[in-house]
């Protein structure tokens, strides 16, 4: 493995399991009848709705968190607002500051929600990729570890307990998946799933699900070089890079089997289905799977599948 680390690893994610803040772990995987025969497979969803960041970005922050040297300085970040959370969340319980850059357009629910959670948030650049630039920056000339999601092994590995939770689950009911679709933001859930599948459930297919609009991991997977796009212009938020994490493509090639694209019509879809099939309000980004599914997933008719619903922040439009 390149970029001065090595990949993230079952052990890893094991020893993650076991120490993450537990009201991150043990979320429910639950299966709808109804969204089966919609949907023509066997599908079980895990919910990462429900903890108190409402995203699956906490596991990956804590473990760490729990892995970093303390230090006098703010942890520096980028964020749409979920892996702000979940650092903000991590470092209020350690007594560690943090400063985090969003877009000025980001989603300012979430914004607020970091703030709420001790964040100094500073509002910089029109996208994501434009906040981490400055982020990055402001880390350097202030001598603050910079904590780039996607680009850490600690954080793949924690996002990775997730496929841990769903692989022991099942194998108590004696079920066993043919395929996992996960969202593919910068790649650190999609990377430390795939990592626990290859290591624990080899059978299983890795697929990962990017916003048509926002295919830059996508098209730098099947290059295996980075790509960038000019614009990121999706609602799906939390998926919406322009640029390719590099870490995450090498950790990719070796633990993902496809990467498929969806429009925003099937996104905007894959939201009203988990309201209507599941009961739950699930932010665009978060139903990225379930979209490829509704959109893309002919070829796991009959199957047996899962999927993460992995955030529910959703916006809220001014009354």
């Amino acid at each position: 493995m390149t970029h001065e680390q090595p990949a993230p690893s079952a052990d890893g994610i094991l020893a993650a399991y076991r120490t993450i803040n537990p009201v991150f772990t043990g979320s429910p995987l639950i299966e709808q009848q109804t969204a089966n025969a919609e949907l023509g497979l066997q599908l079980f969803a895990k919910v990462e709705t429900l903890n108190p960041i409402r995203s699956f970005k906490g596991r990956g922050t804590d473990w760490w968190m729990q892995n970093e040297a303390p230090g006098d300085h703010p942890v520096v970040s980028a964020s749409a607002g979920n892996f702000g959370q979940g650092l903000a969340y991590a470092g209020r319980a350690r007594g560690r500051k943090v400063v985090i850059f969003s877009a000025t357009t980001a989603n300012p629910g979430k914004v607020e929600a970091m703030r709420r959670l001790g964040a100094e948030v500073r509002l910089e650049g029109d996208d994501f990729d434009a906040a981490k630039a400055a982020a990055r920056a402001y880390a350097e000339i202030n001598g603050c570890p910079f904590v780039e999601d996607g680009a850490l092994r600690t954080i793949a590995e924690g996002a990775g307990t997730i496929a841990l939770e769903i692989t022991e689950q099942l194998s108590r009911q004696g079920i066993s998946l043919d395929a996992i679709v996960v969202p593919l933001g910068n790649g650190a859930l999609l990377t430390g799933i795939g990592t626990w599948i290859r290591a624990k459930a080899p059978g299983c297919k890795v697929i990962g699900v990017v916003a048509s609009n926002a295919p830059a991991m996508k098209h730098s997977w099947e290059t295996g070089r980075l790509v960038s796009t000019e614009t990121a212009d999706t609602a799906a938020d939390g998926i919406a890079v322009r640029e390719c994490v590099p870490y995450a493509l090498d950790c990719m090639k070796a633990t993902v089997d496809e990467v498929w694209e969806v429009s925003e019509k099937a996104i905007h879809r894959a939201r009203d289905f988990s309201l209507t099939h599941y009961d739950l309000v699930v932010e665009e980004a978060g139903v990225a799977g379930l979209a490829g599914l509704i959109e893309s997933g002919s070829s796991l008719k009959g199957k047996t599948v899962a999927t993460i619903f992995c955030g529910g922040n959703v916006r809220v439009a001014a009354p």
